[in-house]
């Protein structure tokens, strides 16, 4: 094993410590990291969103930046801006807190149009232009935003071209009772989140990208990938499918899938595992009631009806 796969499986294990009963989101968060992708977590208040943003943050050694979505909120409070110094008679760029490794988008519907726009190169790009000027930001680079699906008074709902942007939307849900007995038991006396240690950096994040981008697909499960996009387009309660960008993503996310399961090559189960919140963002429905959950059900459907390879992909 790697010393990067070795350094990120501990900072599942740590993070699962105090994310308790839901370890499927903590490795989807790491996939997506892993991936290079970016994440919109979408759940009610208080089932962890922003809790598992900042263990995140903290098992890293590297940046990280919290953003609070306003309505007054400007794109320079996100990107920066250039302030003009008396002493020095000339323009210096202030840099906004998207210039950091892990940012934290709260409440990123919130914000306006405008503001959401400013995001747009930030994530795609991995740069910011002011003024002319084009900034790199630092990788690795990864924009953790969440949402309240239910409140709608306020909000600005993000576009498609902005969801297309993130690698998955993730929703953590409410714990079982079991779970939850064991989430009152671990902050009766103190508060866990501040025990994550420190267990992975940078370098780690960067090795396990190489080794995942070397994950071998054979080319039946290429075509299943492209059977499953195909499979959303045409029809009547769909009005845009997967594209081509989301099939990659699909890819990418299955060879991370299987980097973390300890693997050189991918299977279906890889893909089946991220498949729903790497794909249903993505889907423009014919209309919008139950925008959310009817996403995720299509997705669902197409899996269980795409013939799966049954090939031995590990030869």
């Amino acid at each position: 094993m790697s010393k990067a796969r070795e350094n990120l499986l501990r900072v599942r294990d740590n993070i699962n410590e105090v994310l308790i009963g839901n370890p499927d989101a903590t490795a989807l968060v790491l996939i997506a990291l892993i991936t290079g992708g970016h994440v919109l977590l979408e759940d009610m208040p208080g089932t962890g969103k922003t809790t598992l943003a900042r263990l995140l943050a903290r098992s890293f050694d590297t940046g990280f930046g919290r953003i609070q979505f306003t309505p007054d909120l400007l794109p320079s409070d996100v990107t920066g801006l250039s302030v003009w110094n008396k002493k020095s008679g000339e323009f210096e760029f202030k840099k906004g807190p998207i210039f950091t490794n892990i940012l934290l988008a709260d409440e990123i519907n919130r914000a306006t149009p405008r503001t959401q726009s400013g995001l747009l190169e930030c994530m795609e790009e991995r740069q910011v232009t002011v003024d002319g000027i084009t900034r790199k930001l630092e990788e690795p680079f990864i924009v953790i935003a969440t949402q309240n699906p239910i409140e709608t008074g306020g909000t600005f709902p993000l576009p498609e071209a902005q969801l297309d942007r993130f690698l998955m939307r993730i929703s953590l849900g409410t714990p079982k009772r079991a779970d939850e007995v064991r989430i009152l038991y671990s902050f009766m006396h103190k508060d866990p989140r501040e025990d994550v240690p420190r267990t992975a950096s940078a370098e780690d994040i960067a090795e396990a990208r190489k080794e995942a981008a070397g994950i071998d697909v054979k080319p039946d499960l290429l075509g299943y990938i492209a059977d499953i996009a195909l499979a959303t387009r045409g029809r009547n309660d769909i009005a845009a499918g997967i594209s081509p960008r989301g099939s990659i993503a699909l890819m990418h996310a299955a060879q991370s899938a299987a980097w973390m399961n300890e693997r050189d090559y991918v299977v279906p189960e890889d893909i089946k595992f991220v498949a729903v919140p790497v794909l249903a963002h993505r889907l423009v429905l014919s209309q919008n009631y139950g925008y959310f959950e009817e996403q995720e059900n299509i997705i669902r459907e197409v899996l269980d009806r795409v013939p799966v390879p049954t090939e031995d992909f590990g030869r």
